[in-house]
């Protein structure tokens, strides 16, 4: 661990930081989210079987699928929603790098990662990341980019429209909502390779399934599946 240093120590105490969930004043070793908030942070612990569980099954007989894990259970009431609150709505962008190297430290020594060729973050649409200023998807692959060490590929595919947010679509309207919304520009890049489809979070899958299935438009494609929240039915 760096040394912390004065000025650091100064700013701390001049504008204090606070913990994402919980919202109180973090210690100058304190990442975004405080040690309370971490340990009894929901994880889903799917990287120790990371074919058969709840989540990689939303992808089973849909993309070739294999692996997929979340960091911690989502619920859209819950305190620890206001993780991914405030990565994509509060211009919060360190949230998902610092939680992308968090949950990569976490599960690397489980073999998430073994046999992997790359990180692709689920593209925003132009218009919605103008107005957001970045893409949350690519901040979280940052962090798991610094610890992995994986290239990150923000060009092979892209969203060609965005057709309104997911949150309050049920099931089979989420699905239709993400149809024929992306495209593989540079197939080349991609093929023959195992690639870590990056989303900041999965509830039916929709979003990841037609990213997916667009990136195997290229030859012998892999796909396994990486978000921070999983929102469970």
């Amino acid at each position: 661990m760096k040394p912390i240093s004065f000025w650091h120590r100064l700013l701390d105490l001049i504008s204090p930081r606070l913990c994402v969930v919980c919202g109180h004043r973090l210690t100058v070793t304190e990442e975004v989210i405080c040690a309370r908030c971490n340990f009894h942070l929901p994880r889903t612990g799917f990287q120790h079987n990371a074919y058969e569980n709840d989540m990689a099954k939303l992808f089973w007989g849909q993309i070739p699928i294999e692996r997929a894990t979340a960091f911690f259970y989502y619920e859209a009431h819950a305190e620890t929603a206001n993780i991914l609150y405030e990565l994509k709505y509060k211009d919060h962008p360190e949230i998902g790098e610092i939680f992308g190297r968090m949950f990569a430290a976490e599960i690397k020594s489980a073999g998430f990662f073994d046999g992997i060729d790359g990180i692709v973050p689920v593209p925003l649409a132009k218009k919605r990341q103008r107005q957001r200023g970045y893409n949350q998807s690519e901040e979280i692959a940052q962090g798991i980019s610094e610890i992995t060490g994986l290239p990150i590929y923000k060009k092979v595919v892209k969203r060609i429209s965005f057709k309104g947010s997911q949150t309050n679509k049920g099931r089979w309207d989420r699905q239709e909502n993400v149809e024929h919304v992306f495209d593989l520009i540079d197939a080349e890049a991609v093929s023959n390779k195992h690639l870590l489809l990056i989303d900041d979070v999965v509830t039916t899958g929709a979003t990841c399934i037609a990213c997916a299935k667009v990136l195997c438009l290229s030859a012998n494609v892999r796909i396994s599946i990486l978000s921070l929240g999983f929102a469970k039915s």
